[in-house]
């Protein structure tokens, strides 16, 4: 049986299945699908064509565009057929042609996205995925199966994130980038291989970090990457000496955390 808000306004030519959940002011426009084990909370709308399927909640306000899928089943050969879920926060936006996928049973069975997040057209999140908030994803860049996306990340157009990768909070991914390893917060990567060109110092103003608080932030970077030691080690060499400066202690927590990839670095290969 479905539950269909009374403000909800579902097109005629739309197909609501049994058992979806449709919240108030809901618009569910002309051939669009929502499947069975959905959830749209209020707010929700979907132009013509667009795609909600799995078991799949949606959150406040989200738009999605024509020919938008999402919820589909994993791209995996390792996914054995059981029921996984996607979560997506509020206020997203999902253009055209986005696709999003739950998770795999065997990597933990959930791919979640948070809020105010920008999909452009075609770009692609695979299973497992994890993003934060206020990312944008702009036209064809591409996610693998597993990755770590963090608050206020931008990723150019066609740029490609290699499975299980980390990207820090507020870094920028230039565009046709590949991404092969994980990219500290605040980082700049471009390239193919992708390399660090340095710090998102635009992306931190606009934040409202104070100058003084980037030149820290500078002074750690070349410390870090231009050291002698290997990355980890510089990094833990400099803990102490910026245990006031947050963001500074953002990028080294993030390379000391366990991670399957190795540190992107602003050299070919990696010091480790």
């Amino acid at each position: 049986m479905k539950m269909i808000a009374a403000s909800a306004r579902v097109h005629p030519l739309a197909v609501v299945e049994d058992g979806a959940v449709v919240g108030e002011n809901v618009v569910v426009g002309p051939f669009c699908y929502v499947g069975p084990k959905v959830v749209l909370n209020d707010d929700v709308e979907l132009l013509q064509h667009a795609v909600v399927t799995g078991r799949t909640v949606i959150g406040r306000g989200c738009r999605f565009f024509p020919n938008s899928v999402v919820g589909g089943d994993p791209q995996s050969l390792h996914h054995d057929g059981a029921e996984t879920t996607l979560t997506v926060g509020e206020k997203c936006t999902f253009r055209e042609g986005v696709t999003v996928n739950t998770g795999t049973t065997d990597g933990g069975g959930k791919t979640v996205i948070g809020s105010n997040n920008l999909f452009l057209a075609n770009s692609h999140v695979a299973h497992d995925c994890i993003l934060g908030d206020h990312i944008v994803m702009s036209n064809n860049v591409m996610l693998a199966g597993h990755v770590i996306v963090e608050d206020r990340v931008i990723l150019g157009g066609g740029s490609a994130v290699h499975q299980f990768t980390r990207i820090g909070r507020q870094a920028f991914i230039g565009g046709l980038s590949a991404v092969s390893y994980d990219v500290i917060p605040y980082g700049m990567l471009n390239g193919n291989p992708g390399l660090l060109s340095g710090l998102n110092v635009v992306g931190m103003s606009r934040a409202g970090i104070e100058k003084a608080t980037i030149h820290e932030v500078r002074r750690a970077y070349k410390q870090i990457f231009e050291g002698e030691g290997s990355i980890r080690a510089n990094a833990a060499a400099i803990r102490d000496d910026y245990a006031g400066s947050e963001p500074v202690m953002q990028i080294l927590d993030f390379i000391a955390a366990e991670s399957d990839r190795a540190l992107s670095s602003p050299h070919r290969g990696s010091k480790g």
